[in-house]
């Protein structure tokens, strides 16, 4: 008998239909994973699932089985008895999911309160053992500290242990790999294969491909509302039917940069560079060379110092020892900085077009020119000039990582550090952007720093890497070199986590 039963399953906001007549089952111990685009009904499709969808969505089904109870119509008290209890949720942003003035422990014991009986020493104590069952090392002193206390994997295991807390017979789990470096993302991975294979019903909805053929036993393809392609892993990503599916695939493939061209001569050298926080070393002895038009990509770790070096290289933070040297006049160097999360680096109450217009201004753009700049550095990431009238929230995850590139184009920079740029985007977005960054590149003859935790994309980017590990850096050189005859044991396990 399935754990989890769905038919014909309609979703709309506003009459919009969003989710169109959607259908799968999920038995104990089977992994299913729903992939698709932005805005392809995935993530409402879970939402539906726990009762989490918007106040003005109107969710309708033949058949919305959950562990055996009929929840079609459910009211709100109705969903707070079923949630925890017989369907959990794991959510890609742990830090945003977990409270943070409350400890890791009482988080993952809240369910426990509302779902048992167990008393308060009882719950403290439950809480440690599913701490442990998730794999998290010294749990007990891990249940006493605060979720920014914690790495993102360890906050995503502690996400994962609060969801199991109440027994489900069915988790669900939106993109809870997706901001992990690739060794965290590798153990989280094999966590929830792992929670399978004890018999739970696992529905993993993800954009990442590779993170799919690990975990899934079955993939269910949408878009725009609507399920395209359903079958076993190994038939749907290795011989696709439709189109679309093609498309997704081929955007998660990518090959090493076997080119250097372009390079000139060093703009930026680091010289055993250092800094520290509170006496520990965030970077410890960082040397390296940037030259003229190069991509350098950084990988490593969470932890292991990468946006630490890139907030010294463009003056956020200045290093305790070493230097940076920059080639010429320090101040003719512009260095400009795109975030990984676009929609927390721009004012939620301003305008693009007004993002934009403040960044010209600090670049001494005239008033009476503005209007036309902003116009010109839309349409040239690609953008509507239209969409300058809106706010961050009202555009997709791509255009807001267009924006963003566009308000780091502003001040005319000739170095772009771009830490995480894509870490959010589907595959066929993420491609969008990097062909729009690679075009940028020669098009204003840019150099780059590219630092993600996503070896394929590094690789496809890059000219040379450096592999980060605790702040050192452990190797460096050309990216098709280094990832294809790694010599330091952290690279090879990095690109291992990666395969």
């Amino acid at each position: 008998m399935s754990a989890l039963v769905v038919q014909n399953l309609s979703v709309a906001i506003r009459g919009m239909l969003l989710v169109d007549g959607v259908s799968f089952d999920v038995a104990p111990g089977e992994c299913l994973a729903i992939v698709g685009e932005s805005g392809a009904g995935k993530s409402l499709t879970a939402s539906a699932l726990l009762g989490l969808t918007p106040d003005a969505a109107r969710v309708t089904a033949d058949v919305l089985s959950i562990d055996g109870v009929d929840a079609r119509g459910f009211s709100e008290s109705e969903w707070r008895e079923l949630r925890g209890s017989r369907v959990g949720l794991v959510s890609q942003d742990a830090l945003v999911s977990l409270d943070p003035l409350r400890r890791v422990g009482a988080e993952v014991a809240e369910p426990l309160a509302i779902h048992t009986r167990l008393s308060r020493r009882a719950r403290r104590v439950r809480a440690i053992e599913l701490l442990e069952s998730v794999s998290m090392t010294d749990a007990a002193r891990r249940a006493a500290q605060y979720p920014h206390e914690l790495s993102g994997g360890l906050r995503q295991r502690a996400l994962i242990a609060s969801a199991l807390a109440g027994q489900p017979a069915v988790l669900v789990a939106d993109e809870p790999t997706t901001a992990l470096d690739a060794t965290v993302q590798a153990r989280v991975l094999a966590l929830l294969r792992s929670i399978a294979d004890a018999g739970t019903a696992v529905v993993f909805i993800s954009h990442d491909i590779a993170a799919v053929r690990r975990v899934a036993d079955r993939v269910l393809v949408m878009r725009a509302g609507r399920v395209i392609e359903h079958g076993a892993v190994v038939d749907v990503l290795d011989a696709p039917q439709e189109e679309y599916t093609r498309e997704l695939i081929a955007a998660t493939m990518h090959e090493p940069r076997s080119d250097r061209f372009g390079l000139g001569d060093a703009v930026l050298t680091g010289v055993e560079v250092s800094k520290a926080f509170s006496s520990v070393p965030a970077v410890d002895g960082a040397s390296f060379t940037l030259l003229q038009g190069q991509t350098l990509g950084v990988v490593g770790e969470s932890g292991s110092g990468k946006t630490t070096l890139a907030r010294m290289i463009v003056g956020v933070e200045k290093p305790d020892s070493g230097e940076l040297r920059w080639a010429g006049d320090p101040g003719a160097h512009r260095v400009q900085l795109v975030h990984q999360n676009p929609l927390g680096a721009f004012d939620p109450r301003w305008t693009i077009g007004r993002s934009l217009r403040e960044a010209l201004e600090a670049g001494d753009v005239p008033w009476a020119a503005r209007a036309a700049r902003v116009a010109a550095l839309m349409a040239e990431v690609d953008l509507d000039p239209a969409l300058a009238r809106r706010r961050p929230a009202e555009l997709s995850g791509g255009q807001r990582q267009r924006a963003a590139i566009a308000r780091a184009l502003a001040a005319d920079p000739d170095v772009l550090v771009l830490d995480e740029p894509v870490s959010a985007l589907d595959p066929s977005v993420r491609e969008k952007v990097l062909q729009l960054l690679g075009r940028l590149q020669r098009d204003r003859e840019l150099t780059m720093i590219f630092i993600s935790h996503d070896l394929d994309v590094v690789a496809a980017v890059s000219g040379d890497v450096l592999v980060m590990q605790d702040g050192v850096v452990v190797e460096q050189g050309p990216v098709a070199a280094v990832f294809a005859a790694p010599q330091h044991p952290f690279t090879q396990e990095l690109l291992a986590a990666g395969r």
